[in-house]
């Protein structure tokens, strides 16, 4: 079955109505082993779709009988020194990439689809939107909450595949279904990789070889820190790798490395037991990268 491309509210209705997501199996429904006929899942993206994006397309697959793919690049989540402007896109490959993986929809808004011009009302992130990533890019995570929450209300997904990679927006969509009662349950797919480590993103394309090898430091230093035992232990690897990268050339600009709780993104205690993030963010050349690891403490 072909993709149906969906750019405005009356055409999401209709693509859900012929795909039988409105209540009723269609006539196109296969049931599979353990999914239900008629469930939809939803993959929010901004585009520019790499592997990462194919590995949780098919881990939504795992979990309803069509699977969804928003493509839209939201305003709301940039500050005004970020890349908004530059931002891939690349909306052909990306249709390709959805048909070759049997995405039922695509929902492609343009921005004044998704929002008034005299908009008002918003979703907060709270004080756990402010620490860590909120802390170097304030009012970010609002942004990221009220799209995903209006992708939410228009798409109307049975369930919704994020990204590990983004660790602290993944626990926070979680919170905001927990805090608001949004029908909709969340999955986390883990992080896919470079053969080189680097985690896969959409901004990678920015980095020259120069800044690629540097970059290198972020997944060197998780594995480092991973080795560990301790939090304190696993910070002081961890950082021992980022430093020596601050010193290269191109140097890494380092904004954060933190041992934090994966539900609330506080920073753990030295006799922390049990799950932990490992998270780094940093800067080579004009390129903003992030990347964790999850950790269990015993």
């Amino acid at each position: 079955m072909d993709v149906i491309v969906a750019g405005n509210r009356a055409e999401l209705a209709a693509a859900r109505a012929a795909l039988g997501v409105t209540g009723a199996a269609g006539a196109d429904v296969v049931a599979r082993p353990g999914v239900a006929p008629g469930t939809l899942a939803l993959v929010p993206t901004m585009g520019a779709l790499h592997e990462g994006h194919r590995s949780l397309i098919r881990l939504a697959r795992e979990h309803a009988d069509h699977v969804a793919v928003s493509v839209f690049v939201n305003p709301l989540q940039f500050g005004p020194a970020e890349d908004f402007s530059r931002y891939p896109r690349t909306m052909e490959a990306d249709l390709a990439v959805c048909a070759a993986e049997g995405v039922s929809l695509v929902f492609a808004p343009a921005a004044d689809e998704m929002y008034l011009p005299d908009r008002q009302v918003g979703v907060s992130a709270g004080a756990m939107g402010t620490v860590v990533e909120g802390s170097f890019r304030p009012g970010h995570f609002d942004g990221v909450l009220t799209v995903v929450l209006k992708l939410f209300n228009l798409v109307r997904p049975d369930v919704a595949v994020f990204g590990r990679k983004d660790a602290q927006q993944l626990a926070l969509v979680r919170r905001m279904v927990a805090d608001l009662d949004v029908p909709v349950t969340v999955v986390g797919g883990e992080t896919v990789r470079e053969p080189d480590g680097l985690a896969l993103s959409s901004r990678n394309r920015y980095l020259s070889p120069a800044d690629r090898v540097t970059a290198l430091a972020l997944s060197a230093a998780l594995r480092a820190g991973a080795e560990r035992e301790t939090p304190e232990e696993i910070l002081r690897a961890a950082q021992a790798v980022l430093d020596a990268a601050v010193a290269a050339d191109p140097p890494l600009v380092l904004d954060y490395l933190v041992l934090a709780d994966p539900a609330t993104f506080s920073p753990v205690s030295d006799d922390h037991r049990g799950e932990v993030v490992l998270a780094v963010a940093a800067r080579v050349g004009t390129t903003r990268l992030i990347d964790n690891v999850v950790l269990t403490l015993i």
